[in-house]
Formats: structure tokens, sequence, C-alpha cells
């Protein structure tokens, strides 16, 4: 959840180190600091709060170096405070480093080294790898020196071999990247938490997600777990969890720095919300059937789904309300039973009967209970398929099989684009997988039929997109309630769950969500005149009790806001705080609905003054558990 920037080039480090590290803000943070290598000496900086402070304080001091790395923390381990900052040192001074991560075994290792003589300043976990590298550097110059042969090496090499023989002592999940005052390389280590290797010209980076970097390169290079690196401005060192000298592959990224920015939007959330036309257009594009006939992998993954007989989805999040819209759909068109499972109590669940076919969807592709519950899942056999937006990340490498939401960058912590373009993965694969396993018994023509609805939604929402002023007006409604709730039938119960996420995540109101037929059991004791309800209709087989649950809200006068279909006289027999979508078939209806519910989130958040893009608390990509 924290951030990792190191740079290792020609010109002053500094700007870059800050620059770099800002596109990381959307991560989620508390503090942040620097550590720069100048004239053999290590300077290191840290501040409470956002980044600019850091800046300002950088601003009134004289520190250079062409060497040096940067960190942005999210507490885990003691209190948000200077002393638990970014990045932390031994007790001479000499070597610092940042960390993502947890070191499980940290107090353990910790009661070690006090018995042993060490000052530790923090109450991270962190720091004590800054101490066990001192004291590997110890054993190793002093290993070397009572060498028979006597052989020379480098401080880098010293640097590096103390930083690999640390590494085993470490149980747990983490990016480390580690400078000493008397080297020109900097060592990243890579295990079950993300970091990437930026290649320049005459200039090398290490960063924890690639948009850091997208201004200086768009040459990534993604490390596998167990990798540790020896890098500087020439040239970088890899080194595998087998000790083996490796190369990895070169990934070119497409996305543009300008991708990366707000383009004159006033937040990246209305940004991305906006960007869905084409985001859902390039994944509409990709998963196309000529596309996938043209792919090996693709042509062999259809074939693996023509005998598949049972689905098990696993998510967090935005990515688990996306596969429940995407079960609701998958059953209807195949037949073919689908589970959807939390993947933090995945491996605690038991084994299904038969083995299905596991689709783990991240957008980042590095959340880190999707990856453990897909570990998990394909220890017990499962044939395992990968949802993501992140070309490189760990969850294509460990998958079977990867498909690809085509959504560019996505900086908003509340995810939009990367939900819709989700959803659209999974209705396009439910139309292949009916046609290779023709269960339902349909003709040819009406998976082409479904297709050329899904060819639609793009115009769907920019339709809605076109017409914010009624949403806007309703929002300033919504921002004086406390609470909430959404309600909704069939497919569109998974779609009132992500509103209803949504606006807790960036307004603060509670919100809760129940398939509207639950109302009666139990939540209906909750509704009074200060709660308003959010009822979602399409123009299905369910639309009529869904309205009948609208009536018994409105009988204990509570306010309604109904999102409908274009043209549905009904909604306006309850409420006058209707917001419609052009119609459209009830299966695809979640996709405008949905774009709805994030510009209601939007404009409630921005009525209540709240931080949009970085809620409180909240991170974009989780890689601790």
């Amino acid at each position: 959840m924290c951030g990792i920037i190191g740079y290792a080039g020609n010109t002053d480090s500094i700007p870059i180190l800050l620059d770099a590290l800002k596109k990381l803000e959307y991560r989620g943070y508390d503090s942040s600091g620097v550590a720069i290598i100048h004239d053999s000496k290590l300077n290191v900086v840290k501040e409470l709060g956002e980044i600019r402070f850091l800046e300002n304080k950088l601003n009134k001091m004289d520190v250079k170096g062409t060497v040096g790395i940067s960190h942005t923390r999210w507490a885990t381990h003691g209190v948000p405070a200077v002393r638990n900052a970014h990045p932390h040192f031994d007790c001479g001074e000499n070597v610092a480093l940042v960390h993502n991560g947890i070191i499980e075994n940290y107090q353990t290792l910790r009661e070690e080294l006090v018995g042993k003589g060490h000052k530790l300043r923090s109450e991270t976990d962190t720091e004590v790898i800054a101490h066990l590298i001192e004291e590997a550097i110890h054993d190793e110059i002093s290993g070397n020196s009572n060498d028979s042969k006597n052989i020379e090496i480098s401080k880098d090499e010293v640097l590096f071999r103390a930083v690999r023989a640390v590494v085993p002592l470490l149980e747990g999940a983490y990016a480390l990247v580690v400078v000493s005052s008397d080297c020109r390389s900097i060592i990243g280590v890579r295990e079950k938490s993300p970091l990437v290797i930026g290649r320049g010209n005459g200039e090398n980076f290490f960063a924890s997600d690639v948009s850091a970097l997208l201004k200086y390169t768009n040459e990534m290079i993604y490390l596998n777990d167990g990798d540790i690196v020896k890098l500087d401005k020439d040239e970088f060192q890899i080194i595998s969890k087998d000790g083996e000298e490796v190369d990895r592959k070169i990934h070119a990224i497409s996305w543009s720095p300008e991708d990366a920015q707000k383009g004159g939007y006033e937040h990246f959330m209305l940004k991305e919300i906006h960007e869905q036309t084409e985001s859902i257009q390039n994944t509409l594009m990709n998963m196309a059937g000529d596309n996938i006939h043209r792919d090996p992998d693709r042509r062999e993954l259809l074939q693996r789904l023509s005998t598949i007989s049972n689905i098990e989805i696993i998510a967090c999040g935005t990515s688990y309300n996306a596969g429940m819209i995407g079960k609701y759909f998958i059953e209807k068109q195949t037949g073919i039973p689908t589970v959807v499972t939390h993947a933090s109590e995945y491996r605690y669940s038991a084994p299904l009967k038969h083995t299905p076919l596991f689709i783990a969807s991240s957008q980042s592709g590095e959340t880190a209970d999707t990856l453990a519950a897909m570990r998990e899942a394909k220890n017990r056999g499962s044939l395992t398929l990968a949802v993501t937006n992140v070309v490189g990340s760990t969850i294509t490498r460990e998958a079977d099989f990867t498909l690809f939401t085509r959504s560019g960058p996505e900086i908003g912590v509340a995810a939009t684009k990367t939900f819709t373009a989700q959803i659209m993965v999974l209705f396009m694969m439910a139309i292949q997988l009916a046609r290779v396993q023709r269960r339902m018994g349909k003709d040819i023509s009406y998976y082409d039929g479904l297709e050329s609805q899904l060819i639609t939604v793009p115009r769907l929402i920019k339709r809605v997109l076109s017409n914010i002023d009624s949403i806007q007006e309703v929002a300033e409604f919504l921002a004086t309630a406390h609470t909430t709730f959404y309600i909704g039938r069939n497919i569109n119960y998974p779609t009132a769950e992500e509103g209803a996420l949504k606006i807790k995540e960036i307004s603060y109101i509670h919100a809760e969500a129940y398939p509207a037929g639950e109302l009666k059991h139990g939540p209906l004791a909750l509704l009074s005149p200060e709660t308003p309800v959010i009822a979602l209709i399409s123009d299905d087989h369910v639309r009529e009790k869904v309205y009948s649950n609208v009536g018994e809200v409105c009988a204990r006068s509570a306010p309604v806001i109904i999102i409908a279909p274009e043209g549905d006289e009904m909604a306006f027999k309850y409420t006058d705080r209707v917001l419609t979508y052009p119609p459209c078939p009830p299966e695809i209806s979640p996709l405008p609905i949905s774009v709805i519910l994030q510009l209601l989130a939007y404009y409630t958040a921005k009525v209540r003054g709240c931080p949009i893009d970085k809620p409180r608390n909240l991170a974009k990509s989780v890689t601790v558990e």
C-alpha cells in the first residue's frame, strides 16, 4: 500500500524522487521520506503528512545527490510519526532502506538485535532489516579480510552480498530498496510485494508501480518473488531465489505520462468516469472473437473452457462486485454453476468437490489476498484465469491464462473504469464460453445478438455522461444524509452493492446494500425520513417486485431515489428524484447504472468537501493481507 522509488543516474535525484513519489499518492500514505547519497554521506529526511511538507522541508536544506530512494508510508507497525517514517537506517547510519509489506517475524528479530546491543529508534518492523544488513556487512568484510585468498571486492558488492544474506532471515511479504553511504548501487528485493525496474538512458529506477516512472521511461522489468537486484545508473544484475543470475523480460508500457494526468478534470475520479466510453470500447475490441482466434493462448483457453463444469470467482472490493454481476450473466448464458468468494476468505473454505475454473480478478494484479487465494487454488488443482488491468503484474505471471481490461492507468482510489471493464470481460467470456459449450441450446445468432448489444454500451454511457445536471441535483440532497440504503434485485443487487461501496469510500456516508426483497426481513426497522433509499430498476421480470419494495420504503416515510430506464413512468409515482439511463436489455443495465452511481457518489463527496481521489485510510493497491 506504500510507495517506493529508487533512482541512480547523472542528475540530482531529489526532484525525480519527489515527482515520481507524487504519482503514487493515490496508494494512500501518512508520511514520506528520502535518503540521498552525496560525498559518501547518507542524508535522510522524513516528514509527516503530505509529500508537499517533505518537499518544503527539503527546499530549506542543501541536500543533493545522484543516488537516492524515497517512500510514502501507510502505517502498519507503529503510529504515524517521523520516527516511524521511512527510510530507516542502522546504528551507524550508513545503511538506509525503504520497505513495503510486513515482516511477520520482526519481533523475534528485534529481540535478538536488542540482545546484541542494537538500539532501535522506531516501532516498525522495517528498522530491524537495516540493523540486520549492518551486521551482515560487518560479517562480509570480516570474512573477506580473513580469507586466505584475500580477494578484493567492491563496497557495492559487499552491500549486495549482505542483503542476500539477510533475505532468508525474513518471513512475510515485502519489497525492499536499500542504499549505503559509500555505494553507487541500489539493492532491490521483491518477495510477494510489487517492485519493478525502470530502464532509462544513463539512469535506472526502482518503483512499486509503473505509473510513477512513465515520465522517465516506458521500459519496465517486472521482478519475480525472490529476485534480488543490484542496480546503478548504467546496468542492473538480477539474482533469482535459486541464486542464479537471470534476465527478466523488458515490457514496453503503452500508457503515456498524460494518461496518468488529470487532463483538465478537477479529480482523477471524474476523469476516469468519463474515460469509460473509451476503456469499455478498448476492452471490447481486445475480447472480440477475431482477436481471440488469432491469439494461440486464447485459443488454448477456449479449448480448456469447453470442458469446464463449474466456476469460482474470487476478488476483493469492487472487483468482487464485478464478479457477482458476472455470476448472474454467466449462469444465465451458460447454465454453469458459478460461485463468488471473497479472496480474503477463500483459503479458509473447504475445496469444492469438482475442480473449477478459478477466475481471480484484481485491477492492479498485485492484490495480496487475491494472489494468496489464487496460489491456493493452483495447489488444489484448479485452472486459473486472471482478469487484470496491468500487463506484467504478478497475477499475470502466476495464472494459467490472463484476460486484460484495457482501461489505461487508474489513479483514483475508488475504482470506476476498471470496474465496468471487468464486467465487460466477464460478459464477453461468458458469451464465448456459451458458444463452445452450447449447453443452453441457443442458436449461434443469439450470441451474435448479445455481442451486438454489448457493442452499444459505450454509446449508452456517453448519453449518461451528457445528463449530469440531474445527478448533481440529487447529490445535493444525498449529501445531507448520515446513512443510506441501496436496493436491487437479480443482476442489479450486486450493482447496488457497488453503489453503496462507492458512496462509503469517497463521501464517508454510511451505506448498506440489500436485495430489495430482504428489506422486510429486518432493515425496514432502520428506515426513517432521514434515511434515503436508492432503488435500481431494470425492465426485466423483477421490475414490478422492486417497485413493490419501493412502496414499502415509501410507507415508512423514507425518501426514495430511483434509477430507471428512460420512459419508465412508474418511477415518478413514487418520487420526483428519478435518474434515468437509456433503455437497454436488462442484462447489460448494470453498466449504465454503475456510471450513474459513480457520478452520484462523486458529486455527493464534492458537496461534502471530501478528498475524492485520496479517501482517508484507503489505498489503491492493497498489497498486504
